[in-house]
C-alpha cells in the first residue's frame, strides 16, 4: 500500500466560525510537520450553490474583483497564521472539483481541510460529507459545533495518525451509496 507523504495542507477558506475552526486546525497541522499550508479561495463561493459570480462578470470585472478578494484574504489569514511563514494564497477561478484536483496533482496540498458550517452544507453543488467522500485525498471536516469536532473520508482515516487528531474527536464519514 502506498503511504501518503504531506508536504502540504490545503484549506478552503470560508469566513466563518467553523471555517475560524478548519483554518486553526490546518495551521496547526502545517506546524506540526513543518510544512506549508495553502490557502485557496475562489471568486463563486463553493459553500453557496446560488454563488454565479464568476459566471456573470466580465473578465475585467472577474480581474478587478479577484484582486480585492485576495487583499481581503491575505489581510484575514495572515494576521491569524501569525508568526508562520509558510502559507501561501491562491485565488481560484475555475470551479473547485476541477481547481482542487489540478491543485492535487501538482502537489500543492495531500490533506484538504474544509469548515463544516452546518450538517446541511454543502461544497462544489453537492452536500459537503458527499464532496468530502468522493474527493480523491484525505480530507477533514471541522465542526459544525465545535473546533474539537471532525469528520473524516476513509482516506483521511487511514493517515489519522499523521492528523493529530484525538481518538474520539472524529467520526467516519459514511460512503454515500449510489
Amino acid at each position: 500500500m502506498t503511504m501518503i507523504s504531506l508536504n502540504a495542507v490545503g484549506f478552503c477558506a470560508h469566513y466563518s466560525k467553523p471555517g475560524d475552526w478548519a483554518f486553526d486546525y490546518a495551521l496547526r497541522l502545517s506546524r506540526q510537520h513543518s510544512i506549508s499550508l495553502n490557502v485557496f479561495h475562489f471568486l463563486s463561493d463553493p459553500y453557496d450553490p446560488s454563488d454565479d459570480t464568476s459566471k456573470r462578470l466580465s473578465r475585467d470585472q472577474r480581474v478587478k474583483l479577484a484582486v480585492e478578494r485576495e487583499k481581503e484574504l491575505r489581510l484575514y489569514y495572515d494576521q491569524r497564521a501569525g508568526d508562520y511563514l509558510e502559507v501561501g494564497f491562491r485565488l481560484c477561478e475555475d470551479n473547485e472539483w476541477s481547481e482542487l484536483h489540478r491543485c492535487l496533482l501538482i502537489r500543492e496540498f495531500q490533506v484538504l481541510v474544509l469548515g463544516y458550517a452546518t450538517p446541511s452544507a454543502t461544497f462544489s453543488n453537492r452536500p459537503i460529507e458527499e464532496f468530502a467522500d468522493a474527493f480523491v485525498c484525505p480530507v477533514v471536516l471541522v465542526g459544525p459545533k465545535s473546533a474539537d469536532q471532525f469528520r473524516l473520508n476513509s482516506r483521511a482515516a487511514m493517515i489519522i495518525s499523521d492528523l493529530g487528531i484525538p481518538e474520539g474527536k472524529w467520526s467516519l464519514i459514511e460512503p454515500i451509496s449510489a
